[in-house]
């Protein structure tokens, strides 16, 4: 849509067209400070412009300098649940105010946040800190309403900010508001207050209770008390950025059981399993920060399921590049890298009981995690030149050497290495051939996911790739064709991960994106399951039997997909 024909602006209530042209304008000045703060007195009618300016500033078609991208009316909200709430709108998978900072540092696009009602908010020092640490964002816009003559207001009005006092005559021309006044004779200048609708009780101790009741309640009611509830307590406040979303009290139920940790009251795992038994999901086993027995294994940053020696367990590399291997029928430990990989990015198993970690600089960094089987006798006589791995990662080594662009995504898949650049371009790398490559994305390749489809009944296998990209697309390609032209899946914001594998529905594609939402696909009829665990997946994997692991700085899930699921 056109500048030409965007929206139609309505004029402001009460005469308050000077104060509107102002906010316009400090939208507009590239110039102007990163905060402006509305302020007045109480029933002055900030509640009412900022409403006016949010209203039209959302809707679809508003063009990019009167854009509103986010807001959050406060009262009663705190800076975690501000946080969650602008993360929804925002495309961010923030858990925390640190998270939502530096999720908007890292993406220069311009972004305006509007705060109406400061004054009434559950919080307002921690939220005055949000807003001033956001405006110093070279790009990113902070209007903040509150009332004049509290601490609040002095706060924020401190530094540098563009400040506007609603009681002061030059922001309301007199004329249009008696006209408005004379038009709306039962409408005041501030908004009418309401009394508030009645809430159903819940009780913080009961699983049941929690999950079906008004989420944000919930969390301000968990914030504010100082008791465990058996861990609910902690499990909420883990995932709150998931429980607040719209959603059935059984996905409620599931995600609250994925973050519940192992010290609390051990009767609530069966309580919420039963409160999830209409999800879409279930939780084979969860691993959570805390947790002892077994112990938790660290923020998974990238993941995947072992073969050949290590069949039966997984791979997970931790956000210092520990590399550990656990069992995946319980995530118990049994064994660990001797060295770690700091900066790691990606983890591939090679089928013999070897792990390529691929570092930030895009180095690949190989050790064995369990003892191959090894040639005997003349045999062993016979072939003392390098094993196929060793050939393989030495072509990776070299080719890479030779490429401009640093290699930021990597798996394996049969007899080959497939690899993700900067700039967009996938690589498959095999012992005596070229390495074929595809320019499938636009900007860096994020994660990378191979698998080995029969194609006859001798056993031939043609290789199919899904690759994941920071432009927001997951794109097809088999090697020895071009690649679909188009995207699998496209969203609004970066892929973090992906995985590819069998089940008894047939392929099946998991997509972990930078929001925090992850995809099940069922590719053969089209089925589609959603998980949002709270915060941010880094890592996915499939085991043997078809599960999806699950891993974020927080947790390790493994869960499956009901076969109910619609899709």
């Amino acid at each position: 849509m056109t500048a030409d024909s965007a929206p139609h602006w309505s004029r402001p209530a009460a005469g308050r067209e000077p104060a509107a042209a102002a906010l316009l304008s400090w939208l507009g000045d590239p110039r102007a400070p990163g905060l402006a703060v509305v302020t007045g007195a109480e029933g002055s009618g900030k509640s009412r412009l900022l409403a006016w300016l949010i209203g039209h500033g959302t809707r679809p078609g508003t063009v990019g300098e009167r854009r509103i991208h986010g807001f959050v009316p406060l009262p009663g909200q705190s800076a975690t649940t501000a946080t969650w709430m602008l993360g929804q709108q925002l495309s961010i998978a923030a858990r925390s105010p640190g998270d939502l900072l530096a999720a908007l540092a890292a993406d220069g696009r311009r972004t305006v946040i509007a705060l109406p009602d400061l004054h009434g908010a559950e919080q307002p020092a921690s939220l005055v800190e949000l807003a001033l640490d956001m405006a110093q964002l070279e790009h990113v816009r902070v209007l903040v309403e509150v009332r004049a003559g509290t601490e609040w207001e002095q706060a924020l009005t401190a530094g540098l900010c563009a400040r506007m006092d609603l009681d002061e005559p030059q922001w309301t021309d007199e004329t249009r508001r008696a006209s408005w006044e004379a038009a709306h004779p039962d409408v005041r200048a501030g908004l009418a207050e309401r009394d508030p609708e009645p809430e159903e009780p819940f009780d913080l101790d009961d699983p049941v209770s929690v999950c079906a009741a008004d989420p944000w309640s919930v969390t301000t009611a968990y914030e504010r008390s100082e008791e465990s509830h058996g861990g609910l307590r902690a499990a909420w406040l883990r995932s709150g950025a998931s429980l607040t979303r719209e959603q059935p009290a059984a996905e409620r139920a599931l995600v609250l059981l994925a973050a519940l940790g192992d010290a609390g009251d051990p009767r609530l795992p069966a309580l919420l399993d039963s409160a999830a038994q209409d999800a879409s999901w279930t939780v084979v086993w969860h691993r959570v920060r805390g947790d002892v027995t077994p112990p938790w294994p660290g923020p998974a940053r990238s993941l995947t399921a072992g073969t050949g020696p290590l069949a039966g367990q997984l791979v997970v590399t931790d956000h210092q590049g520990t590399v550990r291997v656990l069992d995946a029928e319980n995530a118990g430990s049994t064994g660990r890298l001797p060295l770690p990989v700091p900066g790691a990015r990606a983890t591939a198993e090679h089928g013999d009981g070897t792990v390529s970690v691929l570092d930030e600089h895009g180095v690949l960094h190989t050790q064995s995690a369990a003892e191959s089987a090894k040639p005997k006798g003349i045999t062993a006589l016979l072939d003392d030149g390098p094993s196929a791995r060793e050939q393989l990662l030495t072509a990776v080594q070299q080719y890479t050497r030779r490429r401009q662009e640093a290699v930021t995504a990597l798996t394996a898949v049969g007899d080959g290495v497939v690899l993700g650049d900067e700039a967009g371009t996938v690589h498959v790398v095999t012992v005596g051939a070229e390495p074929r490559t595809a320019t499938v994305h636009r900007g860096r390749v994020t994660a990378v996911a191979a698998t080995a489809l029969p194609v006859s009944a001798e056993g031939d296998t043609v290789v199919l790739l899904y690759t994941g990209g920071a432009d927001g697309t997951v794109r097809a390609w088999a090697p020895h064709t071009d690649p679909m032209p188009e995207p699998v899946a496209a969203r609004d914001c970066a892929v973090t991960a992906v995985a590819v594998g069998t089940a008894d529905a047939g392929l099946v594609l998991a997509i972990a994106w930078a929001d925090g939402l992850v995809e099940h696909r069922a590719l053969d009829d089209d089925r589609l399951c959603t998980f949002h665990p709270g915060s941010q997946a880094h890592a996915l994997a499939f085991t043997a039997e078809g599960d999806l692991v699950v891993g974020t700085d927080e947790a390790l899930v493994r869960m499956r997909v009901c076969p109910r699921t619609p899709r």
